[in-house]
């Protein structure tokens, strides 16, 4: 499995598969997180003297034209952060869009339409990843959030190509979720919070062999809680996995693996801003109350956790981090790891929600890596292997 450094690229046209599933506000880019990852890869080979065929799908059309899906918008947003002429193509295997590719000189980019205007991507279909080939002599992968999926342009496609590789953005992915994590400095601190238990169960299992503290907050800590025999009045939780916690929480003990959980939380009678909360320890929780973010005891716990690794894994917020009133766990802990990778800790993190909340209350630079993959992290770091890294080898 090649990086792309070392491929000839001078003359030649690189298909590269990018991830530009971006959120648009009114047909305008939200969010260019996505393709500014995409960005060292673009122009290593316009640098080079290779032309670039971008292709990427956005949201869920399921084979539909939907208009207000199309990449048009990416590709205005990508001539800005490039400051570079960008060719759109409004589809991406007719025989226009293939002949505009066929004729680009070197230095040009030219993206193409939304994959997923066609069923044919998420089936994995032949004929139209034999299709999509056509656009370029090389194949890159460089999408990294959706490594996890066995579509077309990310599978299918590579077996029509002689030579493929990866980006520099998978490159980095890799370098972080696999090399750094094979034998991480210790303490290895894991930090998980998000909404439910249930995605996350093979990774929690996978990093209990390496993990030197695993903290849980978020609504994924109620099924833990419950297990323990604590009331957690209205919260959320996944009863039909109240046994394979109470198992985690068996082996980390037998393992001499510290979990720490919520002991006190922010209270309220509805997950809304404008609901009427109370801070309460959890043996306070009344039966019409939920859980909506971690308490002040809680979150100078861990904290001083936090503060003790050289290497933290951090994937979900705390609570609700969307409303103001109930963001304060998910700063904190956002804080912490970014003090202590100042301190000289790598810290890494992942999945979509946890993003978010850092261009919501923090910024980037604040952390070593910061994954473009939910699904895709979720799945390396549970020791999986990824389809579309599969198809480079």
């Amino acid at each position: 499995m090649n990086p792309v450094e070392f491929i000839d690229l001078a003359d030649r046209r690189a298909l590269v598969r990018v991830d530009f599933n971006v959120p648009l506000d009114d047909g305008v880019v939200d969010n260019d997180f996505r393709i500014q990852a995409s960005l060292p890869t673009i122009r290593h080979i316009i640098e080079l003297g290779g032309s670039v065929v971008l292709m990427s799908h956005l949201g869920r059309p399921h084979g539909d034209v939907v208009p207000k899906l199309s990449l048009l918008p990416v590709a205005e947003t990508l001539e800005q952060l490039l400051d570079h002429d960008v060719i759109f193509s409004q589809d991406c295997v007719s025989d226009q869009a293939i002949s505009v590719s066929k004729k680009l000189k070197p230095g040009q980019i030219h993206l193409l339409e939304n994959l997923r205007f066609y069923t044919g991507e998420e089936a994995n279909d032949d004929e139209f990843s034999a299709r999509l080939a056509q656009h370029g002599e090389i194949y890159v992968n460089d999408a990294f959030g959706t490594a996890h999926r066995a579509h077309a342009s990310n599978v299918g496609v590579a077996s029509h190509f002689k030579e493929r590789a990866y980006g520099l953005l998978m490159g980095r992915e890799l370098r972080f979720l696999e090399e750094k994590l094979e034998n991480p400095a210790k303490p290895f601190i894991v930090v998980l919070g998000g909404a439910k238990i249930a995605g996350k169960l093979e990774l929690i299992r996978h990093l209990l062999d390496k993990t030197d503290r695993l903290i849980i907050g978020g609504g994924m800590a109620f099924t833990f809680l419950k297990a323990q025999g604590y009331h957690i009045g209205l919260s959320l939780v996944e009863n039909d996995l109240l046994e394979e916690a109470e198992s985690i929480l068996k082996e980390a003990e037998e393992r001499n693996i510290s979990i720490l959980l919520p002991r006190d939380l922010v209270a309220a009678n509805r997950g809304h801003p404008d609901a009427d909360w109370r801070l309460a320890g959890l043996e306070d929780l009344r039966p019409d109350e939920m859980g909506v973010d971690l308490g002040p005891e809680t979150c100078a716990d861990f904290g001083m956790a936090i503060a003790e690794g050289k290497t933290i894994l951090w994937n979900g917020p705390m609570g609700i981090f969307e409303y103001a009133p109930f963001q304060t766990g998910t700063e904190i802990v956002m804080s912490s790891i970014a003090e202590a990778t100042r301190n000289g800790a790598v810290s890494i993190v992942g999945g979509g929600d946890s993003v978010s909340a850092i261009y919501k209350l923090s910024e980037p630079k604040h952390f070593s890596h910061i994954s473009t993959g939910g699904g895709a992290s979720l799945e390396l770091l549970s020791g999986n292997k990824l389809p579309a890294l599969e198809a480079l080898r």
